[in-house]
């Protein structure tokens, strides 16, 4: 046998398994050094610190740093095919920042000032290799739960447990003594972390007197990442930058996000991050242009301000840093352009991702029909059978009627009630804005107390409606409540199809919706009942109120939230995960599915009047 011939030999059977086994040990070793990172960050920023603790931290960056080196150092050098194959450009660019690193340490500091004393500086200093690592270490985490996917794992009880995770994670992060003023209770730190994880809004406590600037940073982030999804961040952020996956994990990511295609995953990851965070900018914009210099802050109050109301408000979660919500008397009076582009971004939120992605795809159409007719001076024949589809007609429609509904129902019985004292212009601007609301953001420019009984039913038939499926609402959606309503219509037509614009409603469509709705209804039933035995001195139109807004993640409340037990704390947390999660999904990940059949029983008819 050939020298070569025994090298290979020796290569493939005795030295690549100890290569994989050592790769496979420093790999367990770095999502230890990820998490411990974090957790030194967290505890840094949350907790006073002594001064051998500032240097326990610095020791626990410096060896967190090392092993990231160590694990790359080693993918190169002995696994470098199958490196090159998996890392994606962005993967590689990280590396080289990472091992740019080691210029301080190779090279001492520059005698003479200039560009070059900067960078080693900039290469040295604590927020370049703090940040660095974060990201190594979210991207190390990501991996880890998106490899999680390739056990065949249920998609339904893995988004589930991700939820929960994340609350617990906002729980302690709440408790920190650096987030809150005077401290706060594990119970109202839970369920405020619930509520922000879940965009609801509703809090036992006044969120601008309780949390300090950390808590309120906490609160901010737990909505968007509540908002968009843990498994989607994950998801985007371990493929984006490794690039490959497996096939299984794919398949599952593109149920999870109601992809068209597995080619069209990553484009589809990319919108649904990419359109919060432009939305969220814009409206960021036009919040602050709307306050400033009319509320008596600095310009970095301003522009806080105008990010955590532009981030709460698309996220639909209502949460608010002023006392009193959005109907605090600092902003009640000229300041409808607030109340208006708090409007539109709830609305924005509410109508779902795949809505916004057909808006794209529409405005592109256009685009190239106008650039080509100044381009030729010609209309060319770009004409689409089905430029807007059935989903976005729907979802338009509805959104439109439901809005129209409660303005108009708003503004007729509390123009001389609620809206007493108000403008016209003022009266319309709330009526229209409290419409909005429940659909399910949960913010309030007056006291819902106040509202007369009419209100109070249209306010609970738009929470229980809310926004649209694969949206940051809650509530039964209006894609499911239309479906219902047209299948009665054409159960009183005597049709045995659901028809509408020219299309065939799908068998599967007519039954998750009313499942949806039964579900609903029967789930709000049990918590009310138990509600009542918990709270016996609370009236049954605050109870019904406080349940319809924490299983739809509205977050509105008739003053009951700050008066609930804190046995009524923890269910109405549990309703909040309920409503976020989907009651469809959390059904599917607990119930055991059954498997479809090829035989048939014989059909029969039950009488029903």
């Amino acid at each position: 046998m050939k020298i070569y011939h025994k090298f290979l030999l020796y290569q493939n059977k005795l030295l690549k398994p100890r290569i994989r086994t050592l790769l496979h040990g420093v790999e367990v070793l770095t999502y230890v050094a990820s998490l411990a990172l974090i957790v030194g960050v967290v505890y840094e920023h949350g907790f006073p610190l002594s001064d051998a603790a500032v240097r326990s931290l610095q020791l626990l960056y410096q060896a967190v740093w090392f092993i990231f080196l160590i694990d790359v150092g080693l993918h190169i050098s002995l696994e470098y095919r199958t490196t090159r194959r998996e890392y994606g450009r962005l993967a590689w660019v990280l590396n080289g920042l990472l091992f740019l690193t080691l210029v301080p340490v190779i090279f001492h500091r520059p005698e003479e000032s200039g560009a070059v004393l900067q960078f080693w500086e900039f290469l040295n200093g604590k927020f370049y290799h703090l940040t660095l690592l974060l990201v190594f270490s979210f991207l190390n985490l990501s991996n880890g739960i998106v490899s999680l996917l390739g056990r065949r794992t249920n998609p339904s009880l893995m988004l589930a447990v991700s939820f929960l995770v994340i609350i617990l994670i906002g729980t302690g992060l709440l408790m920190l003594p650096r987030c809150t003023v005077a401290g706060i209770s594990w119970i109202d730190a839970l369920f405020t972390a619930t509520s922000a994880v879940c965009v609801t809004g509703l809090v036992p406590v006044d969120v601008s007197t309780t949390f300090t600037t950390g808590g309120l940073v906490v609160i901010v982030l737990l909505i968007q990442v509540g908002g968009l999804g843990v498994m989607t961040l994950t998801s985007f952020f371990a493929m984006f930058f490794m690039g490959n996956t497996s096939l299984y994990n794919q398949l599952v990511v593109r149920d999870m996000i109601s992809s068209n295609s597995l080619s069209s995953l990553l484009s589809t990851l990319l919108y649904i991050l990419g359109f919060p965070l432009a939305i969220e900018g814009a409206g960021m914009l036009f919040i602050w242009l709307s306050i400033h210099d009319t509320m008596g802050m600095t310009l970095d109050g301003e522009l806080a301000f105008a990010a955590f109301h532009s981030i709460s408000a698309f996220c639909n979660a209502g949460f608010s840093t002023l006392s009193g919500n959005l109907g605090n008397p600092a902003v009640m009076t000229h300041h409808n352009s607030l109340y208006l582009s708090v409007s539109f971004l709830v609305i924005l939120g509410g109508i779902g991702f795949p809505i916004l992605v057909n808006f794209k795809d529409i405005a592109l159409h256009h685009f190239r029909h106008v650039w080509h007719w100044m381009k030729t001076r010609q209309s060319g024949q770009y004409k689409l059978p089905h430029l807007y589809n059935l989903n976005t007609k729907i979802v338009l429609i509805m959104t439109f009627l439901l809005l129209l509904v409660g303005t108009v129902g708003f503004a007729v019985f509390e123009w001389n009630g609620a809206f007493s004292g108000m403008t016209v212009a003022d009266k319309w601007t709330h009526a229209f804005f409290n419409a909005v609301c429940p659909r399910t953001a949960g913010f309030n420019s007056v006291d819902l107390a106040t509202l007369s009984v009419q209100s109070l039913l249209i306010y609970l038939l738009l929470m229980w409606v809310g926004g649209a499926a694969q949206s940051t609402a809650g509530g039964v959606k209006v894609n499911a409540f239309a479906v219902v309503v047209l299948n009665l219509i054409a159960v009183l037509r005597g049709t045995e199809r659901v028809e509408v614009f020219g299309r065939e409603l799908s068998h599967d469509s007519i039954r998750r919706s009313n499942a949806t709705v039964v579900m609903s209804l029967g789930v709000l039933f049990l918590f009310i009942f138990l509600l009542t035995l918990l709270e016996p001195q609370a009236s049954l139109m605050a109870i019904i109120f406080e349940c319809a807004s924490a299983l739809s993640t509205v977050g509105s409340s008739l003053n009951f939230t700050p008066t609930l037990c804190d046995a009524s704390k923890l269910l109405v947390a549990l309703l909040m995960f309920i409503g976020r999660v989907g009651l469809i999904t959390l059904m599917l990940g607990v119930v055991k599915q059954k498997r479809n059949t090829k035989y048939r029983y014989p059909s029969d008819n039950i009488i029903i009047n």
